[in-house]
């Protein structure tokens, strides 16, 4: 074949490649949006919600974009405002706060998209097609009875490390806790710190707590993060025998179970969660009804040293 005859084949080959990628484009960007808005992908916890998310909605035939508000309500707004542009099918999301966060769902819905809510819960019915959170009462009562009774009928002092302020699982966790603690005179509850769900912080505010309260046992914490970081400000003061707990079953938490750095964790379902959205989401757009009432509160799961190999990702495997 000559030269000549080798370059037009070339040119039509590439056409032919170009026009079946467009049409590849064409056929993608036919297929119905999800988006998904999560607080972080930098927290194990909320990237394992969206991935999983992600890969039901995918697996559905939509067309999937995983969006990140981190925390911050203005931003929420934006992103829900661009969601409305993109003419999404429908929302999944792990909101900013239970007040702040009403407008912005109720605006997507006046815009016939519906919204599926995960994780924490806003302060109103009838708005979200469906609000489906893990049972954060249940779960910090059942870690607290371990925290309990590893501190043993002696008791002692102890710390508690809490998540943002502004956010309504850190409050419910906190009261949750001190239902099964409060009732044991023989703890006592000798410092309590913010630490806004960071490692880095929890970290930090315990070293202050540890030098500040010498004959401290037990440091319950409001979330895995945090516990992994009063974990390793325990291990670097030299300090032994303190007893730590988390919340949310996060992989390195039960890796630090397996280890012995930490007493037990309560498993937060993130990704049954998750999973259970889309397929809501999947079931309104195509009937127009999920089939299951709004509210839907999910049992946690205690994880501790005799069943942590049950769990992996934010999900019981076995």
């Amino acid at each position: 074949m000559t030269a000549r005859r080798v370059r037009p084949l070339l040119a039509i080959t590439s056409a032919v490649a170009l026009l079946a990628c467009a049409g590849c484009h064409r056929s993608e960007l036919s297929k119905p949006l999800i988006v998904i808005l999560v607080p972080s992908r930098d927290n194990p916890f909320f990237k394992a919600e969206a991935d999983a998310a992600a890969a039901r909605a995918m697996s559905l035939g939509y067309r999937v974009r995983v969006d990140v508000h981190d925390d911050n309500a203005y931003r929420q707004d934006n992103l829900i405002d661009a969601a409305i542009a993109s003419n999404a099918a429908a929302i999944i999301l792990d909101n900013a706060g239970a007040d702040s966060s009403i407008a912005a769902v109720r605006r997507a819905t006046a815009y016939k998209i519906p919204c599926f809510l995960i994780d924490r819960e806003i302060a109103a019915d009838g708005i979200a097609k469906a609000q489906i959170i893990a049972d954060n009462n249940q779960g910090a009562k059942i870690v607290a009875a371990e925290f309990g009774r590893a501190l043993g009928a002696s008791g002692g002092e102890y710390a508690e490390l809490l998540g943002r302020e502004s956010d309504t699982n850190a409050q419910v966790r906190t009261h949750g806790f001190h239902a099964v603690l409060d009732g044991n005179p023989k703890l006592v509850r000798v410092a309590a710190q913010s630490a806004n769900w960071s490692q880095a912080e929890a970290f930090q505010k315990t070293e202050t707590i540890l030098q500040a309260h010498q004959g401290i046992r037990g440091i319950i914490a409001g979330n895995d993060t945090m516990a992994l970081g009063a974990s390793a400000a325990v291990k670097s003061s030299g300090h032994t025998g303190i007893v730590i707990t988390g919340f949310d079953g996060s992989p390195d938490a039960i890796a630090a179970i397996r280890s012995g750095d930490i007493r037990a964790t309560t498993l937060q379902p993130a990704v049954v969660i998750a999973r259970m959205a889309v397929d809501q989401a999947d079931s309104f757009l195509k009937t127009r009804s999920t089939g299951k009432p709004e509210r839907q509160i999910i049992a946690c799961d205690l994880v501790t040293r005799s069943n942590a190999d049950d769990y992996a990702n934010f999900e019981k495997i076995r």
